[in-house]
């Protein structure tokens, strides 16, 4: 199973991915955790996303592809992977569907989350209280501004890969705004299909 998980930042993309990772045993592809893991090693891709990344603006597509393309080869991708945060771009989405042809493989379904942008704010500043109050760090595109600068990024460059996958005919929406539950019901009910 290979599926791409659409959507604003703070839509719950994340979550739903680990809930999919347990239940049928594929791995996540998150660019932002792959990119900070990189960051936190020091890696010379790490070095250079980092000032990007703190920014709260969108590291190259050169780097992002490179980092998806060798992940897709490491065995625990062999079951299938779920991409949560990639393609930001049509033209990523471009690139991506080039890598899997080289590689004879294909994606089941892309999965975008619908949700009220004005209320995502308010879901990322709660996300940033709780963490804080688990005592953990709180993760610096949880900033109020660099969530907004993030949003913005996505309206202009990543909203048009949904089309682009929905003329393609593999685009499937579910309402993000619901209960964490009722979503994974949701995306259940579409893998059913697939």
């Amino acid at each position: 199973m290979r599926l791409i998980l659409l959507g604003p930042p703070g839509a719950g993309k994340g979550t739903q991915a680990q809930r999919l990772v347990e239940r049928h045993g594929i791995v996540q592809l998150s660019t932002g955790d792959m990119l900070r893991e990189a960051v936190r090693n020091g890696t010379p891709i790490g070095l250079k996303a980092k000032a990007v990344m703190e920014a709260g603006q969108l590291v190259s597509d050169e780097i992002v592809i490179g980092i998806i393309s060798d992940r897709i080869d490491q065995p625990d991708g062999a079951k299938g992977f779920i991409l949560d945060g990639f393609p930001r771009t049509v033209a990523q989405a471009e690139a991506l569907d080039g890598i899997l042809a080289e590689k004879g493989l294909k994606l089941d379904a892309v999965i975008e989350f619908k949700v009220d942008q004005e209320k995502l704010v308010d879901r990322i500043l709660q996300r940033a209280r709780e963490t804080a109050a688990r005592g953990e760090p709180v993760r610096k595109d949880d900033d109020p501004e660099i969530f907004k600068t993030r949003l913005e990024a996505f309206n202009r460059d990543t909203a048009v890969v949904a089309p682009y996958y929905a003329g393609r005919g593999l685009l499937v929406e579910v309402d993000g705004m619901k209960p964490i539950d009722d979503v994974t019901r949701a995306i259940s009910d579409v893998l059913e299909t697939v």
